[in-house]
C-alpha cells in the first residue's frame, strides 16, 4: 500500500471541504480507529480500512472515479473497500467488522466534546445563527448517531449526555 499515493489522489475532494471535513478530519478518525482496534483488540483488513477511511468523505460522488484508481493501482479486494467506505457512512448497522470500526471512529472522531465543536463550527460556516445551529444539533445530531461495537456503545452514549448538557447549559445563557 502507497499511502503517500492515496493522500495524492485523496486530498483534492478534501481541498474545498470546510475545515470540520478536509483531512485533517482523516487523521481524526485514523486516531479512533486505532483506539478501537486497541480497545476490542480487533484483527482486520488494515490496508481496507484505510483505503475506506480516504475514500468515505466522496464515496457517495465520485465511486466510479474510486474504482479506477483503485483498479489503475493494482489494488485488491475493491468490493470489499467500497463496502466499508459506504458502510460508514449509513445509519444501517455495517456488515463487515471494519465497516463498523469506521462507522464508530467516525461518530466518536475527536471525542465526547468534539461533537457540540464540529456541529458548532459546521454550523457557523454553513451561515446559520447560534440558535439555528442549536436547534439543528438538538433534532438531528444528538442520539442520531449510534455506535455498533461493544467498545464505543457506551462511549457515545457519554458523547450524547455530555452534549445534551451543554445544548441545556448553553439555552439557558441565550434565551
Amino acid at each position: 500500500m502507497d499511502i503517500q499515493k492515496l493522500k495524492e489522489f485523496s486530498a483534492p475532494y478534501y481541498k474545498d471541504k470546510d475545515i470540520m471535513h478536509n483531512l485533517w478530519h482523516i487523521e481524526l478518525v485514523e486516531k479512533w480507529i486505532d483506539r478501537i482496534l486497541h480497545l476490542g483488540n480487533y484483527t482486520v483488513d488494515s490496508e481496507a480500512i484505510t483505503y475506506a477511511l480516504y475514500f468515505h468523505g466522496f464515496i457517495y460522488s465520485d465511486e466510479e472515479k474510486i474504482k479506477q484508481w483503485l483498479t489503475e493501482n493494482h489494488v485488491r479486494n475493491i468490493d470489499k473497500i467500497l463496502k466499508i467506505s459506504w458502510e460508514s457512512q449509513r445509519p444501517e448497522v455495517p456488515e463487515t467488522l471494519e465497516g463498523k470500526i469506521l462507522h464508530d471512529a467516525h461518530v466518536l472522531e475527536g471525542g465526547k466534546t468534539y461533537l457540540v465543536v464540529k456541529t458548532l463550527i459546521t454550523g457557523s460556516v454553513r451561515g446559520q445563527t447560534l440558535t439555528e445551529t442549536v436547534r439543528y444539533l438538538k433534532e438531528h445530531v444528538i442520539d442520531h448517531n449510534h455506535c455498533y461495537l461493544p467498545e464505543t456503545i457506551g462511549l457515545c452514549d457519554k458523547m450524547n449526555e455530555y452534549a445534551k448538557q451543554f445544548v441545556d447549559e448553553l439555552e439557558k445563557g441565550i434565551l
